[in-house]
């Protein structure tokens, strides 16, 4: 309220709150229509190659870190992202000679929800699908358990030290959860190349030792995951909200802090493949 009154978004008059000049100039065209509109489709970014649009995508792609070119996967081809209009909510790609994600919108608000992830751990322990499946969809499904046997285990998590030196944590957890954890294992995580929905990176010289020190306390210092400055463009309203309460919007959005809480009290096994 202090925030809206002192830009001028509202005004004060005998102890009533009216309209404001500075409201009135950012959003009073076609009779304040943005103020009473409701939108209820997700927040996707339209892909544009030039004039012509190749699909939409989930924000968060355009959000996390990367190394390097950002790219995507779309329309089975690989595209480098060339410029991201925040306001409009689009994004400008060309052709690229390989690479890039391709992200579709789960239980949570970006991504694959805890209950998809751990129902796919459960999966690949080997429970069955309750549905009728056909003889080569089980042999494809008895290929995959056997390829990822070493990343799943009943009873927790496992970080997996691959041939090539990669560390990762496969908490099978939910992009939202995997978001909360890395904004709150700073001092373990790959500070680049960080999380998705099933696994976090590590750092590579982390050790059984580190890891049960520096995560000792991790669920009491839980913390909201790293907003883009950026995506706060994007946000309904943002020129009438305090930047740091916009910050707090998005990533509680981002944040899935019980279940967070959750895999950091399960057991960890550290394999070396």
């Amino acid at each position: 309220m202090r925030h809206l009154v002192e830009h001028g978004y509202l005004e004060q008059d005998g102890g009533m709150l009216f309209i404001g000049a500075a409201a009135e100039q950012r959003f009073g065209r076609r009779h304040f229509m943005d103020l009473t509109a409701v939108f209820t489709g997700p927040p996707e970014f339209t892909v544009l190659t030039g004039r012509d649009e190749l699909g939409r995508i989930d924000p968060s792609l355009l959000t996390e870190e990367v190394r390097g070119d950002r790219r995507l996967l779309l329309g089975g081809r690989s595209w480098r992202v060339t410029y991201i209009d925040w306001r409009r909510r689009r994004c400008f790609v060309e052709p690229a000679d390989g690479g890039g994600r391709a992200r579709w919108r789960g239980s949570g608000w970006a991504c694959l929800g805890f209950e998809l992830n751990r129902a796919m751990r459960d999966v690949l322990l080997g429970t069955d699908p309750p549905v009728a499946i056909t003889r080569r969809a089980a042999a494809r499904l008895a290929e995959v358990r056997a390829d990822k046997a070493h990343l799943v285990h009943p009873g927790g998590t496992v970080i997996v030290r691959e041939n090539d030196g990669d560390l990762r944590w496969w908490t099978w957890a939910g992009f939202r959860a995997n978001a909360t954890l890395t904004a709150t294992l700073g001092e373990v995580v790959d500070p680049v190349e960080r999380f998705d929905d099933c696994s976090i990176r590590l750092r590579e010289d982390v050790t059984p030792r580190a890891w049960r020190s520096l995560t000792a306390d991790a669920a009491d210092r839980l913390c909201l995951p790293e907003v883009d400055e950026k995506a706060l463009v994007g946000l309904k309203f943002n020129a009438a909200v305090p930047t740091r309460h916009a910050t707090a919007t998005l990533a509680a959005r981002l944040a899935d802090l019980d279940r967070a809480a959750m895999v950091l009290a399960e057991p960890t096994r550290f394999l070396v493949a």
